[in-house]
């Protein structure tokens, strides 16, 4: 396979989901950006990818039209996630006061407290040296705890958001026009928005010091910032993007340290600066390897190609990130590379909002799981999700040994 539309066809299937990278190399050979038919592009280079996310002249597609899709994912459309100026702009300003520097510094105490307690309930989990599942003893739970915490979503509730989540990102998984969400997805969507309208009304009786009542203040205030569909749409969006990345980038950077004993030490020692690393684990292994774009202006280029109005771009992040033009040895694992910048967290007005505080949490995260678990190793073969855009793991066993006086100091 050599053509942009080979390449695009053998990242849908298994293997290429699999192992994206040999196709991504390929797909650089091709050029930065080629067009594969029918009014859509395939963007792979670094700089052309960071120019197509941040010049204005691109947004997102358009929203499906009614009937198209269910109505329950139709929702979706109403937030920052698939908004455009000036709907995004006018939402993503209320998002935004809950994740501002000195908000997000302020929950490190709490973070810190959170990680604790999990490397407690992993070091339980593994007990014996029984294999424990790191992803569903710790990377789900730190971040849904911290955006739960956030929101102001009751602790207790916390358990069902997992395959909720799951179910639905599989409505992002759909990159072309011949692409349709499963009924997985919708379900999700029709039970998250029925949570969150019975959520909604019980801060409306009894308000909260929270983003869900700051929200829902903002809509009850009726001048214009928020409307009921946005609402709703939003509580859902800042839900699953709270924790869904986050997730895969504590698997994703555990299963780095897992293979590669010399890092872990480096880390754990401190001759390795821990933001270097996880900026290297956001570079190799994107949580999210995709995006898709619309050219909503005319006269556009991408990558030097001129893009007419009304075009679609599939954005492939996890190429641009190892593209050879922008790092040298782009497939080589390298924490101590300067100057970096993935662009795994996007750019320009869609720069996911929550980044500063999924860097956090990895940033406490591994260090103290390095510092509890000297012996930390791999279990039983891991899973890898079955998925082109979200990339992580399904599960990840590890087991822990030496694990008691651990446990007993937290």
């Amino acid at each position: 396979m050599t053509t942009a539309p080979e390449i695009l066809a053998a990242l849908m299937t298994p293997a290429g989901q699999a192992d994206p990278y040999p196709l991504y190399a390929r797909a650089h050979q091709a050029g930065p950006v080629s067009a594969i038919g029918d009014g859509w592009f395939l963007v792979t280079g670094y700089t052309a990818v960071s120019q197509v996310l941040r010049d204005p002249g691109f947004g997102l597609p358009d929203p499906p039209a009614p009937g198209q899709v269910p109505s329950e994912l139709g929702l979706l459309s109403r937030s920052i996630l698939r908004a455009n100026p000036p709907d995004h702009p006018r939402m993503r300003s209320l998002m935004s006061q809950a994740f501002t520097p000195r908000r997000v510094a302020a929950l490190r105490p709490a973070i810190e407290n959170a990680v604790d307690a999990l490397i407690g309930r992993l070091a339980e989990a593994s007990n014996g040296g029984q294999p424990a599942d790191f992803m569903a003893e710790f990377a789900f739970r730190l971040p849904v705890t911290v955006i739960c915490e956030l929101l102001g979503v009751p602790a207790a509730d916390q358990e069902r958001f997992r395959p909720l989540a799951a179910d639905l990102t599989e409505a992002l998984e759909a990159v072309t026009a011949s692409s349709r969400p499963s009924p997985a997805a919708t379900a999700a969507a029709r039970e998250l928005a029925g949570y969150f309208t019975t959520l909604v009304a019980a801060r409306r009786a009894a308000a909260g010091d929270d983003l869900i009542g700051a929200l829902v203040a903002a809509r009850d205030a009726r001048d214009g910032r928020l409307s009921d569909e946005e609402l709703l749409a939003n509580l859902i969006v800042l839900l699953v993007g709270g924790f869904e990345t986050t997730t895969s980038l504590l698997g994703n950077g555990l299963a780095t340290l897992l293979g590669d004993p010399r890092i872990a030490a480096a880390l754990r020692s401190g001759t390795l600066p821990v933001d270097g690393f996880i900026d290297e684990v956001l570079r190799c292994e994107a949580p999210v390897q995709a995006v898709t774009r619309m050219a909503r202006a005319a006269d556009l280029t991408a990558g030097g190609l001129p893009v007419p109005r009304g075009s679609l771009l599939i954005l492939l992040i996890g190429a641009a990130n190892r593209d050879p033009d922008r790092y040298t040895d782009p497939d080589r694992f390298d924490p101590a590379r300067t100057g970096s910048k993935p662009l795994s967290f996007g750019a320009g007005p869609h720069i996911c909002i929550g980044n500063a505080l999924a860097r956090l949490e990895a940033g406490i995260a591994f260090p103290r799981l390095l510092t509890r678990f000297p012996a930390l190793a791999p279990g039983r073969p891991a899973t890898r999700r079955n998925r082109l855009i979200l990339r992580g793991y399904e599960s990840l066993p590890v087991t822990v040994t030496q694990q008691h006086s651990f446990a007993r100091g937290i």
